[in-house]
């Protein structure tokens, strides 16, 4: 644990946009970056009204996994009434400042909230790097059937703009037309699966 226990309150200054600042995050959360996960650290005395309340809460969280995961995989962590993504309390933490944009999750996993698992990006970007959705009825990311023709084709989001890739005769044959767009127009924010 870093720090002393003393009995004085910690500082808490909150940020107009976001509401919390880095030391005031670091001083409740500890950070394991080879996980992904804080857990909450002991707090001061003079953070409660009553040495009943310090005590149940120490004994309760201090040390303790901090947060939930939701249904959609991203974990949530409530501070001072307010809840916060995990991952761009990761960013806070580690960075000291709040993302200027979103944090995209690499491996698509939005419960692995390693900093190596996660960057800024942009909302097209993170748009980019999505998985095949469930909807999809080709099984192959950018694959999908047009019922008037009668054909496969292979499509793709860039720039802002749907672009044509081509009619296929099998989703298989569409998928690397999508892939080398992705290559292209995505870069390091492409997901072929």
């Amino acid at each position: 644990m870093n720090g002393t226990m003393a009995n004085e309150p910690i500082p808490h200054s909150k940020s107009p946009r976001n509401g919390l600042e880095a030391d005031y995050v670091r001083s409740i959360l500890e950070y394991d970056p080879a996980t992904g996960e804080f857990r909450w650290r002991p707090r001061l005395r003079g953070q409660f009204a009553t040495e009943r309340t310090f005590g149940m809460w120490n004994t309760r969280y201090a040390g303790a996994l901090a947060g939930c995961s939701c249904r959609n995989g991203y974990r949530t962590i409530r501070i001072n009434d307010r809840l916060y993504l995990a991952h761009r309390l990761v960013w806070l933490h580690v960075t000291g400042v709040w993302p200027a944009a979103e944090i995209d999750h690499i491996n698509g996993n939005p419960g692995d909230n390693r900093l190596a698992n996660l960057r800024e990006a942009t909302h097209a970007e993170n748009l980019q790097n999505t998985k095949l959705q469930r909807t999809n009825t080709s099984g192959f990311k950018g694959a999908h059937w047009n019922t008037r023709d009668g054909k496969w084709y292979a499509q793709i989001t860039a720039d802002g703009r749907w672009r044509f890739l081509g009619y296929f005769s099998t989703p298989e044959a569409a998928h690397p037309a999508y892939c080398a767009a992705a290559r292209e127009h995505h870069g390091e924010f492409a997901r072929f699966e």
